[in-house]
């Protein structure tokens, strides 16, 4: 429900997407310096890959266990709480004395900094229901932003300081906005009463019951942003450190800013939901998806092909990813933290999957059957959004009408 007592302004906006970006980028400070890290303890860069699983771990249990909370409490607490227990545990990072305080820093910290997606909601919660789809793109665009920059940055910070200040410096800015946010974010009452944490989490997964449409939502953005995405830049990393590029971590971080495209077309991309045009944009994303797989397995060879295809696809999983978290708030004004639960743990799932098909692939043939894969999962959506076309304008339709 939207509290008429609070304006969703573009300042507002803007502030929540800074928020997101920075809290989601505390989840990928550590991808870029593992063999450093590694380095610095005196163990085999292998044993690196145990960082990134206890922080995802982390983050699927404060996705699943914490953020569901969003519907039930006051979130300007909520959001100053689990900030502020993020300082905290990067700031253990920074002084972690062994590999395992280090990795249960790591997994702490992914447990609590979940603000981003506290944000998200409350971004759909405060907007006029005309301005939704454009609101959420901003936050959104914030958080891809964030995950971008954080991969970018800490190999920079790590390259002058040593990787120990990566994590000092994202506390700092961590306060910083903790204190921005509790002096900006007006109180927002809270929207339920909660009678019983187990039922809270039981209703996660009735979701399903009540929206009809849920899982069609799920299928498009696990499809494009959970296996798309995460194939194709996973398997990116592959291609650039080899022949005939054998590029550097540093020259793969800066092909990678190419992803900064999505973030720019992200802020606009949800007018096309608030303009009535969902469902023909999310079919054209799809199939945008799918031509630049295509023309990434034809100009492998071009490192100027690379970075237009690694732009244009980024914009096609950020537009689906905007307009499927868009249609997702409008299902329910009471459950928009349970919904998004659902939406962040079922991509979750199909980015593990993705991931780890990419480096099988990558074993098995290379970039052609990477870029094969992802085209046939770009296809599959194709056909999910064919069936989905009829029941997404249906609810449309009903949305309109009680507005």
């Amino acid at each position: 429900m939207r509290d008429d007592n609070v304006v969703m302004t573009k300042f507002l906006a803007i502030l929540f997407a800074i928020c997101s970006g920075l809290a989601i980028g505390n989840l990928y400070w550590a991808q870029p310096l593992l063999v450093r890290i590694m380095e610095g303890f005196g163990l085999s860069a292998a044993n690196g890959g145990l960082l990134v699983t206890a922080t995802q771990i982390g983050y699927a249990m404060g996705i699943f266990f914490i953020l569901p909370l969003g519907d039930f409490v006051r979130r300007k607490r909520m959001i100053a709480i689990v900030m502020g227990i993020s300082i905290i545990a990067l700031a253990s990072c920074a002084l972690a004395p062994s590999f395992t305080i280090l990795a249960l820093s790591l997994f702490s910290m992914g447990v609590v900094t979940i603000s981003g997606q506290v944000i998200l909601p409350l971004a759909g919660d405060l907007s006029r229901e005309e301005e939704r789809g454009h609101i959420v793109g901003i936050v959104s665009s914030g958080i891809t932003t964030g995950i971008l920059f954080s991969r970018f940055a800490s190999g920079i910070i790590a390259g002058f300081w040593g990787w120990r200040s990566v994590y000092v410096i994202a506390a700092v800015l961590n306060l910083i906005m903790v204190l921005v946010m509790i002096y900006v974010l007006p109180e927002i009452p809270a929207k339920n009463k909660l009678e019983s944490y187990k039922g809270l989490l039981l209703s996660v997964f009735t979701t399903f019951k009540r929206h009809r449409t849920l899982p069609l939502i799920l299928l498009h953005s696990g499809l494009i942003f959970g296996l798309v995405f995460n194939i194709f830049w996973t398997a990116l990393t592959f291609l650039l450190s080899g022949a005939p590029y054998n590029y550097d971590t540093f020259q793969i971080g800066l092909v990678s800013l190419a992803g900064l495209a999505a973030a720019v077309f992200g802020i606009g991309i949800g007018k096309l939901q608030d303009m009535g045009l969902s469902v023909p944009a999310l079919g054209a994303f799809i199939l945008l998806g799918l031509v630049t797989m295509i023309c990434g397995y034809l100009f492998s060879y071009s490192i100027v092909a690379i970075v237009i295809v690694a732009a244009v696809v980024s914009v096609a999983v950020q537009g689906i990813s905007v307009l499927t978290q868009t249609r997702l708030f409008n299902l329910s004004q009471e459950e928009r933290s349970r919904l998004n639960t659902v939406f962040v743990v079922s991509n979750f799932m199909f980015g593990a999957v993705g991931s780890a098909l990419a480096s099988l692939l990558w074993s098995l043939g290379g970039w052609a059957y990477v870029m094969t894969a992802a085209g046939a999962a770009c296809v599959a959506a194709l056909a999910v959004w064919t069936i989905s076309r009829g029941p997404f304008k249906k609810t449309d339709d009903a949305l309109n009408k009680n507005a």
